[in-house]
């Protein structure tokens, strides 16, 4: 066997056990030294394009899912979605383009008081997290999106979310806009805050090894 196809089975495995997406290091931080992931990746795509499961790049990481051809067949199975208030959207779309932000920074956008309740339905949903403090007076939390908010928007990564053009097409914005007006770049860097570290990724157990 190829080393390429030996690392697509190490993959193939840990994808299968992992909790969520596993992203370049995390295959990095689990396979042997020297592994060609991409290749290994490249592979795996390969022997699963056209059938029932697929390898899909979500959130910046891999994981198998359903080929989207044969969605219906789980429609019963799935439970029914929770409906976002038009408050609750409004908060995520902001918190969306313009992460890290800010309660207040939320309010000064929409122009209304940021209910608590609905940042509270954004992270019991695990669509926005707590991601750090402003390095301002009063240390603020501020808030963005997860992973969780990619996956359930079927997004790659944040430079994947509708740019103005996409928007006005959308409705979404009017086509009467000032000259300067730009959507924040959700990908750049925040100079002010001092972020919290994130979580290692999980796996289910049932599928490890156990030691003897």
């Amino acid at each position: 066997m190829s080393d390429r196809m030996e690392t697509a089975r190490e993959i193939e495995a840990l994808l299968f056990a992992a909790a969520g997406p596993l992203t370049r290091k995390d295959l990095v931080n689990r396979l042997p030294e020297g592994a060609d992931i991409p290749g290994g990746l490249e592979e795996l795509a390969a022997r699963y394009a056209g059938r029932g499961v697929v390898l899909a790049e979500i959130a910046g990481g891999w994981r198998f899912q359903t080929a989207e051809d044969l969605a219906w067949l789980m429609t019963e199975e799935r439970e029914e979605p929770r409906r976002l208030s038009k408050a609750a959207q409004e908060t995520l779309a902001i918190i969306a383009y313009h992460q890290p932000v800010t309660r207040a920074e939320i309010e000064a956008v929409r122009g209304v008081q940021a209910s608590r309740g609905t940042l509270d339905v954004l992270l019991e949903l695990s669509l926005v997290r707590m991601r750090g403090r402003r390095r301002t007076p009063g240390r603020p939390v501020t808030y963005g999106t997860t992973d969780g908010f990619l996956e359930h928007y079927g997004l790659a990564t944040l430079g994947d979310l509708p740019g103005i053009a996409e928007m006005k097409v959308a409705g979404l914005l009017s086509l009467d806009l000032p000259p300067d007006f730009a959507v924040p770049d959700p990908n750049a860097p925040s100079l002010d805050e001092d972020p919290l570290e994130a979580d290692a990724p999980e796996f289910h157990v049932d599928f490890l090894g156990e030691d003897h």
